[in-house]
């Protein structure tokens, strides 16, 4: 079962889009990506994200205004999971809670075991909290080898089938899972009960698509730019600086289409500059296309993007949730 995340497209055309494949579930990172979402009419939502501080009251603004939508969140914190109950005791609405389960990424999470059985059973004995499930995402698993992709992910999902036994035999009957991003979801989807959250399918990227020859997705995302200078002889200059392209990796950030021959030299805010033995054949102004390594930050950074069907621009979306605060 499907619960594609959003935080990669954050554009609401695209949610409405996956509801009229039958999609009603899905998974925010954000406060604004949860309102998007909610906006769309998505029959649930989770919020993949402990919400701590300011936030536990967005997410409670959020409930309130979307009443008829079921907004869940995650937590691994016994303080937290008490504030929530608290909350929702003062908001008088029942809310569900996943408990977030750290199962080898080292990010966020509880490891399975005592201390998780426990926040899980404070989350169902606690006023007004609805113990949902289990979230486990598991970015750490990236291994290009399927197989071995597969060994590694099964590893270490073995702590979270015994949690789950333990959950049942204690009396919480078959407990929901979560689990699971795009280089595992596939192997995920073969487990019973379990939903998968992969985000980074619908638009695609050149850094998984260069990694994971099993998932055979299409390129939907691609940056238009142009040759603004040609500084040396085989040097050529664009206008897709780090403010335009995700940079929190090393280069290669992008995959220039329709050159051959070409190294990166450097990137700075408003420019990347590119070594190339075809720069005597390209002139200033002349138009690149180029697919991010990484989609999903470099979608953050547009206020809208550009349909293109057939070869031709027929429409503009905005990238409604990149915004920090929609209205709650």
């Amino acid at each position: 079962m499907l619960r594609p995340h959003v935080k990669t497209h954050k554009m609401p055309e695209i949610v409405r889009m996956q509801k009229n494949h039958g999609i009603r579930k899905f998974k925010c990172a954000t406060i604004a990506e949860a309102e998007m979402t909610a906006g769309c009419g998505a029959e649930e939502i989770l919020l993949a994200y402990q919400p701590v501080g300011p936030n536990i009251n967005r997410f409670f603004g959020l409930k309130k205004k979307f009443t008829e939508i079921k907004i869940s969140c995650i937590a691994d914190c016994g303080d937290v999971i008490r504030q929530l109950s608290e909350n929702a005791v003062k908001n008088n609405t029942v809310t569900s809670v996943w408990l977030d389960i750290n199962n080898g990424m080292n990010r966020t999470g509880v490891t399975p075991g005592e201390e998780a059985y426990k926040l899980f059973k404070m989350i169902s004995d606690l006023p007004m909290l609805q113990p949902e499930g289990l979230h486990v995402y598991d970015g750490q698993i990236h291994e290009n080898d399927f197989s071995l992709r597969e060994k590694f992910c099964n590893d270490a999902f073995l702590p979270v089938k015994s949690l789950l036994s333990d959950l049942a035999r204690s009396g919480s009957g078959r407990v929901k899972v979560v689990a699971g991003g795009t280089p595992t979801f596939p192997i995920h989807a073969k487990r019973s009960g379990v939903e998968t959250s992969p985000g980074t399918t619908l638009l695609w990227d050149y850094g998984y698509s260069s990694s994971f020859a099993d998932l055979d997705f299409l390129h939907a995302a691609v940056l238009f730019s142009r040759v603004i200078s040609k500084p040396e002889s085989d040097l050529i200059c664009i206008d897709l600086g780090t403010k335009a392209v995700s940079s929190e990796m090393p280069q290669p950030r992008v995959k220039i289409t329709g050159l051959a021959n070409y190294e990166f030299v450097s990137h700075n805010e408003e420019h990347m500059v590119i070594r190339t033995s075809e720069a005597s054949k390209i002139s200033i102004g002349d138009v690149f296309y180029c697919i991010p390594y990484h989609i999903c930050p470099t979608v953050d950074r547009f206020d809208k993007v550009s349909v293109v069907r057939n070869g031709k621009v027929t429409e503009q979306w905005k990238v409604e949730a990149r915004k920090r605060e929609i209205t709650v």
